[in-house]
């Protein structure tokens, strides 16, 4: 049987309505966070290429790795390998069914923000 009003019923659930809770932003970011350290991973790639190749084309990525553009993109990859770390481990805890609850998934999503942004800065900081 048809269903006469399903072209008045909003789609569900509608960004207009949805509020996205930290625990899904924290996936969302998690799966861009590994996405992006494979970019920042062929990056690195490229340059030790380069330094096989020849000093001219060294010297090229070279200058696009340590230019801003670079030191921004491997300071993202720094915090990109801490956030995507400490969310693997949030989910080993919660492979062994541990720590579901929303308050406390909303505190083990907030330890992993503010962890990689810690270990981030010590890293810097340190090396």
């Amino acid at each position: 049987m048809a269903d006469v009003n399903r072209g008045n019923r909003p789609l569900s659930p509608h960004l207009q309505v949805y509020r996205p809770q930290l625990t899904s932003i924290s996936s969302i970011l998690t799966r861009i966070t590994g996405n992006a350290l494979l970019l920042g991973a062929l990056l690195v790639v490229w340059w030790f290429l380069a330094a096989a190749t020849s000093e001219a084309y060294f010297d090229t990525a070279n200058a696009v790795l340590t230019s801003w553009f670079g030191d921004l993109v491997m300071l993202g990859s720094v915090w990109a390998i801490w956030y995507h770390t400490l969310a693997g481990v949030r989910h080993l805890i919660w492979d062994e069914a541990k720590m579901l609850q929303m308050d406390q998934a909303e505190m083990l999503g907030w330890a992993v923000i503010i962890g990689s942004v810690v270990l981030t800065l010590f890293t810097i900081i340190v090396v």
